[in-house]
């Protein structure tokens, strides 16, 4: 990872459960079937509208529904977090073009959370692990986050052993 220090090692990488992408499955299985029910009824829309205007409309559906999906894959593909022994460095992708680095030393971290909600987030595994720091404003937050109750765990004794190293040091 860029921007390691040399005597920091890391200890989790957080990032996505793939239940996001099967989402994003669902968003391709409505442009198909969509699609498949405007060329069946494309004798009754040509009926109103010139063929070549539906031709362009297919064509500009297609280009939008896939620019969508690529912004709400790369969104999801580029939120993680990385937990060294030193540090936690959040990185999250806001929209297309706007993404947030946010970074804290690992004993600022004062509480972490985890949640499960939902019947599928259940059977699936998945929720959301929040860690709270001194500050008011930085929070880390990742939902759709694999095992949650697990990594908050493997967090908190990161934590614990950091807070261990500092105060065997003073």
């Amino acid at each position: 990872m860029k921007g390691l220090r040399p005597d920091e090692t890391i200890k989790l990488v957080l990032k996505r459960h793939w239940i996001v992408f099967l989402y994003i499955g669902f968003y391709i299985l409505f442009l198909i079937v969509s699609t498949f029910l405007l060329l069946i009824s494309r004798s009754t829309i040509i009926s109103v509208l010139p063929g070549i205007f539906f031709d362009i409309f297919i064509i500009f559906y297609w280009s939008v529904f896939l620019l969508f999906l690529y912004v709400v894959w790369i969104n999801n593909e580029l939120d993680l977090f990385v937990i060294t022994d030193r540090r936690i460095r959040g990185i999250e992708q806001l929209s297309f073009l706007n993404r947030t680095i946010s970074e804290c030393a690992i004993t600022d971290i004062e509480e972490v959370n985890a949640q499960t909600k939902g019947l599928m987030a259940n059977i699936f595994n998945f929720g959301s692990v929040t860690m709270h720091t001194a500050s008011e404003k930085s929070d880390f937050t990742m939902d759709y986050a694999p095992e949650p109750l697990d990594n908050a765990s493997i967090i908190l004794n990161v934590i614990q052993d950091a807070k261990g190293h500092v105060g065997k040091k003073e």
